[in-house]
């Protein structure tokens, strides 16, 4: 779709290590209740979760199943992440901000409701699997003069380039245990941009907001 003049800008924000942090809190559950240790190297996200006892590698499946476990009960542990919130409300005055997040469907009223006790009011999109499609619907419910997609992974922004290559990217991951190890964005040529704090990426959005206007 092509972008409506008369429409209003539209942020799209993922959630995890965007807004919230993710990885740590599910490391401390891991270690405090399920004698999971998480010790990522590289990028590779299916390695770095062992047995405390036998230092095997947990299974896939398991990891989904600890994955859910999390998110059904645990999600009281994420915390904003620094200037999120602050950035959130700020580019509220300017634009449409909506979350799309890849959590089951059956989750998006707790991640709803997880974001406005942090204070982020914002319509939560789920989503399962590459990103491009979901954005292209959004697009098409909001008709906005402009779009601006932030993620904290590179395939996402892949996803979006292939689907909505005019909506701006800017691959934005919070968790500075996570972000050295991830596969950039910008250096990919998916994203636009590669920036990790919000104090930075603000102005960076503002800037992109005034010169689409």
């Amino acid at each position: 779709m092509t972008y409506n003049p008369d429409g209003r800008p539209l942020i799209i924000s993922d959630c995890d290590e965007v807004l919230l942090f993710m990885v740590e809190p599910f490391k401390q559950w891991l270690d405090e209740t399920q004698d999971i240790a998480f010790h990522l190297e590289g990028n590779d996200f299916s390695n770095a979760l062992r047995d405390k006892a036998t230092g095997e590698p947990v299974e896939q499946k398991e990891i989904w199943r600890l994955l859910n476990g999390f998110f059904d009960t645990e999600m009281s542990r994420q915390e904003p992440i620094p200037g999120a919130v602050e950035a959130l409300t700020a580019l509220m005055d300017h634009a449409d901000v909506v979350i799309l997040t890849n959590l089951l469907d059956e989750r998006r009223e707790t991640r709803a409701a997880q974001l406005q006790a942090v204070g982020i009011e914002a319509k939560v999109y789920t989503n399962q699997g590459p990103k491009g499609p979901a954005i292209a619907a959004i697009l098409e419910e909001y008709k906005p003069s402009h779009a601006i997609f932030i993620d904290d992974l590179a395939q996402h922004h892949g996803s979006a380039k292939e689907e909505v290559p005019h909506v701006t990217r800017l691959h934005l991951c919070g968790e500075p245990s996570l972000a050295p190890h991830i596969t950039c964005g910008e250096k990919a040529g998916h994203a636009h941009a590669r920036i990790d704090t919000w104090d930075e990426a603000l102005p960076w959005i503002m800037s992109r907001l005034e010169e689409a206007a």
